[in-house]
This record gives C-alpha cells, sequence and structure tokens, in this order.
C-alpha cells in the first residue's frame, strides 16, 4: 500500500478576508557583516541578519520591499529551503536567468548564498553592478545565518511538486482560514484552524518534517503558525510563501474542494532511509550517500580520502587560484564554467565526487553531468570546507 501525503490545514479569522497591509522595512543603513572566509573578492556593501529581515518576513510585497536574490543551484539548494520571497537567479547561469531581475535600475536587491565561504553572491552582485544597478546589497552570511537566527526558510514549488510526486514523508500544513480552505486547497488537505492551533493534531515526532502555506507573499499566517510549532520543540519546519495560489498558478488547478480530515496516523509511512549505490560490476567499490542518493556521505567521503583516495574520481569546480590553494588529494581541478567541455574526458571506471567550497557549485556540475547524460554515476560532497596551511578539510 503507498504512503499517503496529507496536508493539514491551519486557520486564522482574517478581518475582510486579508492578512494584514506590510509593514514598511527598516530604512537603517546597511550594517557591515564579516566576511572574506572564502577566496573571493567581497562586494562592496555589505548587510547583516537584522537589515534583511524586513524584506524577507511575510506578509511580503515586492513592490515596497527589496528584491532579494538567491544565488545558489535550484535543485540541490533552492527549492529545499531559501529565504521567504527570495528570486532564484544561479550565478553561473546570470547571463541566461538575468530578465528576472526588477526593471528599475534604482530598485533594491539584495543578493545572498551560502554564507561566508560562498562568493556567488558577491559574484551576482558585481555583475547586477556592471548591468546598471545602483542599489545592489550582499548578505554575505547567508541561509546559514538566517537559520542560526532562528527564522524559518522557505521551500519552491518544484518542491512541493516533488514530494506531492514522491508521496513524501512530510506534512504540508494549510494555515488558511477553513472557509477559504473549504473552496480548494493542494490537494490531500486536512483543515486545522491557526486560532484553534492544536498541537495533538501535530506528529509525535517532533523530528517530523513539516512545511506551512497559505494565500501567498501577503499572507503571514504560515510564517505565524510555522513559529508555533517550532516553539513546540519541532526541529524540521519550513514555509512555502507563494501558498496555494502560487502551486495553483504553477500546476494551472482549479479550485476543488477539499478532502475530509483523515486520522493523522494513517498520514505518514517512511519514504526514504539512507542509501548506498554500487558502481556496478566493473569495481564492486560501494559508495555511501546521504539520505538523497546523489549526495555522497561526509564521513565516507572523509574515511576513503584518508585511506585510498584513489578509490574515487574527485572534481574539484572551484577557481583554479582556490584550487591552487589547496584541495583533495588526487582531485582534479576543473573551473565549473569548464566542467561541460571536458565531461567526456571524466574516468568512467569509478565514482566521481563534484566539490567545491559549500556544496553549491558542486551541486550545478551534478546538474550539468546528469543533464548531459554522461555515463557512470556521480556524486556531490554537500559540506563546507576550508583550507588552513595548504590542506583542505570538511569544516566541522
Amino acid at each position: 500500500m503507498k504512503p499517503k501525503l496529507f496536508v493539514i490545514a491551519v486557520s486564522i479569522a482574517l478581518i475582510g478576508g486579508c492578512a494584514q497591509t506590510p509593514s514598511a522595512p527598516s530604512a537603517a543603513a546597511p550594517a557591515p557583516g564579516p566576511v572574506g572566509v572564502g577566496n573571493y573578492k567581497p562586494y562592496t556593501k555589505i548587510v547583516d541578519y537584522a537589515y534583511v529581515k524586513p524584506h524577507a518576513t511575510p506578509p511580503i510585497d515586492r513592490n515596497k520591499n527589496a528584491v532579494v536574490v538567491d544565488s545558489r543551484p535550484t535543485k540541490q539548494r533552492y527549492d529545499i529551503g531559501h529565504l521567504p520571497g527570495a528570486l532564484n537567479i544561479v550565478d553561473p547561469l546570470f547571463e541566461k536567468q538575468k530578465g528576472a531581475l526588477p526593471a528599475d535600475q534604482a530598485k533594491e536587491i539584495i543578493f545572498y548564498c551560502q554564507g561566508l565561504a560562498c562568493e556567488l553572491s558577491h559574484s551576482s552582485a558585481y555583475k547586477a553592478e556592471k548591468l546598471g544597478y545602483t542599489n545592489v546589497k550582499v548578505y554575505a552570511a547567508g541561509l546559514p545565518d538566517w537559520e542560526a537566527k532562528g527564522d524559518i526558510s522557505s521551500v519552491s514549488t518544484a518542491f512541493i511538486d516533488k514530494i506531492l510526486a514522491d508521496k513524501a514523508n512530510i506534512v504540508l500544513i494549510d494555515a488558511r482560514p477553513d472557509r477559504v480552505f473549504a473552496k480548494g486547497s493542494i490537494p490531500g488537505a486536512i483543515n486545522i484552524p491557526d486560532n484553534k492551533f492544536d498541537a495533538a493534531r501535530l506528529p509525535a515526532d517532533k523530528a517530523q518534517p513539516l512545511i506551512f502555506f497559505c494565500g501567498g507573499l501577503a499572507c503571514d499566517l504560515s510564517n505565524k503558525s510555522a513559529q508555533k510549532a517550532k516553539a513546540l520543540g519541532y526541529k524540521n519546519v519550513r514555509v512555502y510563501v507563494e501558498g496555494y495560489p502560487g502551486w495553483a498558478a504553477a500546476n494551472k488547478a482549479k479550485p476543488v474542494a477539499a478532502a475530509p480530515a483523515t486520522a493523522m496516523g494513517q498520514a505518514m509511512q517512511t519514504a526514504a532511509a539512507a542509501m548506498t549505490s554500487t558502481l556496478g560490476a566493473a569495481s564492486k567499490f560501494m559508495v555511501e550517500t546521504a539520505k538523497d542518493k546523489e549526495i555522497i556521505s561526509t564521513p565516507f567521503f572523509e574515511r576513503v580520502v584518508r585511506e585510498d583516495p584513489s578509490k574515487l574520481t574527485i572534481i574539484d569546480v572551484r577557481k583554479p587560484e582556490q584550487c591552487k590553494a589547496g584541495t583533495w588529494p588526487g582531485a582534479q581541478c576543473i573551473p565549473l564554467a569548464e566542467l561541460e567541455g571536458k565531461l567526456a574526458s571524466l574516468p568512467k571506471d569509478k565514482p566521481i565526487v563534484f566539490t567545491c567550497g559549500t556544496g553549491a557549485q558542486a551541486s550545478m556540475a551534478h546538474d550539468t553531468f546528469t543533464e548531459k547524460k554522461m555515463p557512470g554515476e556521480a556524486y556531490i560532497l554537500d559540506a563546507e570546507v576550508e583550507v588552513i596551511d595548504g590542506k583542505i578539510r570538511i569544516k566541522k
């Protein structure tokens, strides 16, 4: 019997059926933030968490707020968690995706990526400035800082579609009023009004992934409900700020009355355990992966590098000067921009592991490998690294 995905709806009465009007973001000058961890040229205008928070906290009005841009890879980073309301313009694909930038070149834009070791946001900021944008900033501490401060990240529509298709072990929670919910919601929705927030209706397992959503960027109910869940001790809580309107528009869905509630105990089955991959009959070498089968287990990678790195083809996709400063034993240095033209020359007799400084560019390298349908198996080292005295290691 296939596991079922249920969507819990949590709702609250709204005056006139609308969310509150967004408050104006602080007009304070950008606060300088720490930079320089990575080997790159930091952008000239750095802002911190306190400056960014009003621009990425629902309700969000992009006409009044700054445009927040996530420079990280889409599938492996942005889709699974980003600052609420952020657009995604992947830095190495900037030229192709720059059309997503606002037409008004005086509009404030804040780029961010995967923290102080990540150069993507700085690179994108310089590119935007070169295009003529005059009010560009970088949140250098990025998503890791946002989450460390206790704020909640958002998933994408593509991620919602994926977990629906996979019947994933994730509870979606619709935070709109019950009267709105009854007109239609994401398939399988269950309604629990937010003003009647009942912890007993949530899963007993505090590690259970939860995703709250409501009526779009202007609606803050999902964020409020998500914070309530966090306060109850739930450890894996996200939001989907585009909400039901965003999902319905993307899927061209017509409103369909929500299904009746079903017992929570029937809602979830374990969807994915830690997975392992084999290289096939040729090598018999088994690669241990994380829950995501595309990501190599970090402890496993460290052990292989320490004992016999020749079992892996390690491709470091950072810039040449970064790779020269220190890389993994036996690694080949192939900058991400040059990778596509060199894919055919990569060894096919052992597993390939793409690495970089934070896992972001390694993820893009893996996407290129997959999209080009290259033979063999490839993995991502999804970890932040540091180089000390010419020796590379995973940052603890």
